[in-house]
């Protein structure tokens, strides 16, 4: 009976660390509107939640811009290099209770991210405010 649990207590703790292992990694924006890629975020795990940096702004042109709509500690600073998402806790295959700063308009929302069932190097991220949202697709790189 022992064996039976320590079996099934292992299967959770693999099917965690596995769905923590597709998550982390790197993965390439999208823009909403043009269709274009915008940048690469580092997904990366701090304790038990997820964190993502703007490891890379992909347009040559964009890669010095500040964050001069951001608040706080964020104000003014290089978006390269950012970290804009912040304290996802898992929930079942999805991490949530996090925020994701969009540094276009310096807003922060809440956040849930979660690989998308059909295609596994596809992350669904969803900001939202109460019950409006916006869900963006990133490609794992």
């Amino acid at each position: 009976m022992n064996f039976m649990k320590i079996f099934i207590v292992l299967l959770m703790f693999i099917s965690v660390t596995t769905n923590a292992q597709q998550i982390v990694g790197k993965w390439k924006t999208i823009d909403d509107t043009t269709g274009k890629a915008r940048s690469i975020v580092e997904i990366y795990k701090k304790g038990d939640k997820l964190y993502g940096k703007i490891e890379r702004v992909l347009d040559e042109a964009e890669r010095g811009k500040l964050c001069i709509e951001c608040k706080g500690d964020e104000y003014n600073k290089p978006i390269e290099g950012m970290v804009i998402l912040k304290g996802l806790e898992k929930d079942g295959d999805e991490y949530e209770d996090g925020t994701i700063l969009d540094p276009e308009n310096g807003k922060i929302y809440r956040c849930k991210i979660w690989i998308d069932e059909d295609n596994p190097k596809v992350l669904n991220v969803r900001g939202y405010i109460a019950f409006l949202y916006r869900t963006q697709k990133w490609l794992k790189v």
